[in-house]
């Protein structure tokens, strides 16, 4: 019996001997920490190309009407959206127009606007519409006779 108490005794111990090794063995690791970073730059062309052809008689007070067909380019590299476009009577920097001669914005009426938001690939375009019209107003409009009216374009 001790031959057989000694041979439990050795299992046992050997036993015992692996868990240990292997136990803290699954057990080590070591501990890291570690922080990167990265650069790009993105293009700077975010703004649209607006230009604009009008069509129709002559303006004159309560007379008749011009259409406004526009054209929204996209220039940049990327795609852009174009959701709307405000079209008003205004100097190219969109202040208030008056002429030299006195023919003012509140002489004109805006109507008829026909735009439909679009996503525009590089180079691509968008069309759109307005009707462009000379008031009746109550006062002399004789400064607006042969006055070249300015529409300015914001597209968003």
């Amino acid at each position: 019996m001790s031959k057989v108490a000694g041979r439990k005794k050795r299992i046992i111990g050997t036993t015992a001997a692996l868990v240990a090794i292997s136990g803290g063995a699954a057990f080590a690791y070591w501990t890291a920490t570690g922080t990167g970073s990265a650069t790009t730059k993105a293009g700077t062309t975010t703004g649209f190309e607006i230009t604009g052809t009008a069509t129709g008689g002559e303006l004159s007070p309560g007379g008749p009407t011009q259409k406004v067909t526009f054209t929204v380019k996209n220039p940049g590299t990327g795609v852009q959206k174009v959701s709307k476009v405000d079209v008003k009577v205004a100097n190219t920097d969109g202040t208030t127009w008056t002429s030299s001669t006195g023919c003012k914005t509140a002489d004109f009426a805006i109507a008829d606007y026909d735009f439909t938001a679009k996503e525009l690939e590089p180079g691509g375009t968008a069309t759109g519409t307005v009707t462009l019209q000379m008031v009746n107003s109550a006062e002399n409009q004789d400064g607006c006779k042969g006055a070249t009216v300015p529409l300015h374009f914001a597209a968003s």
